[in-house]
């Protein structure tokens, strides 16, 4: 991922006005829905360390390994509940949509966020209703 290079997230940025800042360690994502499309970003680029450092620490994986097969081509946000600078817990829902081995897909998901440490963290996906 090039710096000027749009930023995967879909925010009208470039990567690196948007979410290389976060990926960096040089500022954290101010709202839940900002960590979320730092998140996917991050799936995009392949930064599977920042993946884990804004992961809640009761449910973060040992590791993570990507498919290289997979490329995420767009994501959209539903919805979002609290989350903001004023708020202890938030969700995003989110599609996020990818290609593998060639066939066209997405994701669906309702994640809840939390600040651990003052910071926003991915907790878990909500179960579907």
């Amino acid at each position: 991922m090039t710096p000027g290079a749009p930023c995967p997230c879909g925010r009208d940025a470039t990567y690196s006005d948007c979410c290389a800042a976060f990926h960096q360690g040089r500022t954290a994502a101010p709202t839940a829905e900002r960590l979320m499309r730092s998140r996917y970003s991050a799936f995009a680029v392949g930064d599977a360390a920042y993946l884990l450092r804004t992961w809640h620490s009761t449910t973060r994986p040992d590791g993570l390994e990507f498919d290289s097969a997979q490329r995420w081509t767009g994501l959209e946000i539903l919805g979002t509940t609290g989350g903001s600078a004023f708020h202890a817990d938030g969700t995003v829902e989110f599609r996020a949509h990818y290609t593998l081995r060639g066939h066209a897909d997405s994701q669906h998901e309702n994640s809840r966020f939390v600040r651990e440490a003052g910071q926003w963290v991915y907790v878990d996906a909500l179960p579907s209703a």
